[in-house]
C-alpha cells in the first residue's frame, strides 16, 4: 500500500464516521515529514475520539499501525503519524484557530470527491 492509498483509506474512514470538511493535502515536495495530511474536524470531542478510534481500527486490519499519537486526552486535535500520513482530526474550533490549510498552502490540495469515488 503507497501513501496514496494509505491517505485514501483514512479519509475513505473519516468519511464514513461522518467526518466534516476532510482534506486531503500532498506536501511530500515540500518538507521530509510526511507524503500527506488527512485533516479532518468533527463538532464535540467525543466526535473526535471516536474518529481517530475508527482510523486507527481499520488501519490496523490493512497491517498499518502508527508511529505515534498525540491530543487524545483533551481531544481538541489528535494527530495519528502514519511517518508517510500524518492525520489531523480537529475539534472545530481548534482547527479554524491553526489552520493548518492556510500554513500547507503550498502543498498539492487533492479533490476529496475523487478520492472517496
Amino acid at each position: 500500500m503507497n501513501s496514496l492509498e494509505l491517505a485514501t483509506a483514512v479519509a475513505k474512514t473519516l468519511d464514513t464516521k461522518k467526518a466534516d470538511r476532510i482534506d486531503v493535502i500532498e506536501i511530500a515536495d515540500l518538507t521530509i515529514l510526511s507524503d500527506y495530511f488527512v485533516i479532518a474536524s468533527a463538532n464535540n470531542t467525543t466526535h473526535v475520539k471516536s474518529l481517530a478510534d475508527e482510523v486507527e481500527f481499520e488501519l490496523k486490519k490493512l497491517g498499518k499501525y502508527t508511529e505515534r499519537v498525540e491530543g487524545y486526552q483533551n481531544a481538541n486535535w489528535i494527530i495519528l503519524d502514519y511517518v508517510d500520513v500524518v492525520v489531523h482530526i480537529f475539534h472545530e474550533e481548534t482547527r479554524n484557530f491553526y489552520n493548518l490549510e492556510k500554513l500547507w498552502a503550498d502543498g498539492k490540495k487533492l479533490d476529496i470527491v475523487e478520492l472517496l469515488k
